[in-house]
């Protein structure tokens, strides 16, 4: 008896998502599917993982597959120290906002010096430039390092789910200092956790401030009595509804969410004054470029003489809508399950996340447990994103990325460059949009670049023709 728990304790150490702690707190109940074991276990490392390393589905096997989902779904109890290890070298993944945010000052102030002297002899600061260009580097390579190893694969999943959601652009002015802290400070803490909890970091952080222009946004003249302020972060002033258009038809509401010109235009009014302070890298709410007039979202009334209280209020109004459980829940079953979400369980898992206000964690697990995500429609239905590409090649030839910026320029090249969407809509996720001639040609060059041993600084398990065949055969295309 004592060698057989030896023997049951040393599975699941060495299966996917090893247990830090016995006793998941979500309990997975019996998958009912239409596919037999072997199936639903394939299935499930194709989805619920960024693809299956050799070996990983005996081990899945072993210990269950309900009881792997549970441990999936418990990310903290999961023993990732061996990919906390290697982003040792990604030191620009904690360097504090503030940090980040004076080494640009430095850097612009030696450019402006230079353009108002030609012959002054003042060097650009090109240390910090070098050490600012790293910290945004870094997160692009350790995101995908993360994917490929990472024991935490439904997080990893979530995490890259959550930062396409809330969308934001590197190329974009200043948005690019501020997306270390964006992936680590406001998407990664709450990947599993409360959807309202998200939706505020995400609402008051700088790099979404940024790049939506809500840090520009002021009342209109006449609509505040106290006297406006300079915010420093450019030229325009005003009200801007960049943020608040998006806020209700990309992260909340959907673009069929009942909304109107005028709630955009209200919502806009509610976040006034919710802005960015320069050199902490920072969020700031500045009362005196805020409109403190009455307003109405939704049909629901925002009362006169308040501040940033309005836009919590408009933050708890979206959260909760009916239509916000809705547009979440079919996005997550377009991700998990098919191009097309079933409406069954969009229609169940809506229900979910409004009764459990906005759990995130258990609306997944309802996705991803659901007889239509096993079902023989939803297997081998969904086409790779160049990420999900990379990430699953290097999975299966038992890679590890480059941990230089060369592995994360390769799914650049292959036409998804890490945090380079340039409107908010996020990348898309449905097969159409990324299966074409020019693109299987790119594809099967990468696996036949890989397979070879011919990828820079990429180190493959074992380099053959049977592996070869597999990178770029029709079926690794797919998930």
């Amino acid at each position: 008896m004592r060698r057989v728990l030896l023997l049951a304790v040393a599975g699941v150490a060495c299966s996917p998502g090893a247990l830090v702690r016995w006793n998941p707190p979500l309990a997975v109940p019996p998958i009912r599917s239409e596919l037999n074991r072997d199936e639903q276990i394939e299935h499930a490392l194709s989805r619920l993982t960024y693809g299956a390393r050799p070996g990983d589905g005996p081990r899945v096997r072993s210990i269950g597959l309900e009881r792997w989902i549970a441990a999936q779904l418990a990310p903290d109890r999961i023993d990732d120290r061996r990919v906390d290890s290697l982003l040792g070298i990604y030191r620009g993944l904690n360097t504090p906002p503030e940090e980040i945010a004076a080494l640009y000052r430095e850097v612009q102030a030696a450019q402006r010096q230079q353009r108002r002297d030609s012959t002054s002899m003042q060097p650009t600061p090109n240390a910090s430039r070098r050490v600012l260009q790293q910290t945004l580097t870094d997160v692009s390579s350790a995101k995908l390092l993360r994917a490929v190893a990472s024991e935490r694969q439904l997080y990893e999943q979530m995490v890259d789910f959550w930062e396409n959601h809330f969308s934001v652009f590197s190329g974009k002015g200043q948005t690019r200092l501020y997306i270390p802290a964006y992936d680590r400070d406001v998407i990664r803490p709450r990947a599993l956790g409360n959807f309202r909890d998200l939706l505020g970091s995400v609402a008051k952080s700088p790099a979404m401030l940024f790049y939506l222009d809500n840090a520009q946004s002021t009342a209109d003249t006449g609509r505040n009595t106290t006297r406006p302020v300079r915010l420093q972060l450019g030229r325009r002033r005003g009200l801007n509804e960049n943020y608040a258009r998006e806020l209700m038809e990309l992260h909340t509401l959907g673009v069929d969410g009942g909304y109107t010109q005028n709630d955009v235009v209200e919502v806009a009014r509610a976040l006034t004054g919710w802005t960015i302070e320069p050199r902490e890298g920072a969020f700031v709410f500045r009362p005196a470029v805020h409109d403190a007039e009455e307003k109405t979202v939704l049909g629901q009334r925002l009362p006169a003489g308040r501040g940033i209280e309005d836009g919590e209020q408009v933050l708890d109004i979206l959260a909760s809508h009916p239509k916000t459980a809705r547009f979440i829940v079919t996005k997550l079953a377009v991700r998990f399950i098919s191009d097309t979400a079933p409406a069954t369980v969009v229609d169940r898992c809506a229900a979910v996340f409004t009764d459990k206000g906005g759990d995130i964690r258990a609306t997944v697990q309802c996705v991803v447990t659901s007889p239509e995500f096993f079902s023989r429609a939803a297997y081998r239905a969904k086409v790779k994103t160049p990420y999900e590409l990379v990430a699953s090649a290097f999975r299966a030839t038992g890679a590890l990325p480059d941990r230089t910026p060369r592995s994360a320029q390769i799914v650049a090249r292959l036409g998804q460059p890490i945090f380079g969407r340039q409107t908010p809509d996020g990348w898309p996720d449905r097969g159409d949009e990324w299966m074409n001639a020019g693109a299987m040609v790119n594809r099967v060059n990468f696996g036949l670049q890989l397979a070879s041993g011919r990828l820079p600084g990429v180190m493959v398990a074992r380099a053959d023709s049977v592996l070869s065949a597999r990178l770029t055969s029709p079926s690794f295309q797919r998930r």
